[in-house]
């Protein structure tokens, strides 16, 4: 039996959304792989911890996102030689 248009539609529906979420796993991937690139590097050079703890603060407006990061923040100004914030 031959699908209906509505049929095909929901099943073309349901592969976008199946991509999407491929798409975004596939982001969060980079994210996660670079992201620890960075921070294993700048844990091992000052100038590069006191930049990335600055972009850090920089970067976070969100309260529960700061909390996330605060013991990161600690290390990285403890490498940059600043004082804990």
């Amino acid at each position: 039996m031959s699908q209906t248009i509505e049929q095909k539609i929901k099943e073309a529906e349901a592969k976008l959304q199946r991509l999407k979420a491929k798409a975004k796993a596939t982001e969060t991937r980079r994210k996660i792989i670079v992201g620890s690139i960075l921070i294993n590097d700048a844990l091992k050079d000052g100038r590069r911890a006191k930049y990335l703890a600055e972009r850090i603060r920089a970067g976070l407006t969100r309260e529960i996102d700061q909390k996330a990061v605060a013991d990161l923040l600690v290390l990285l100004d403890e490498k940059a030689g600043e004082p804990n914030e």
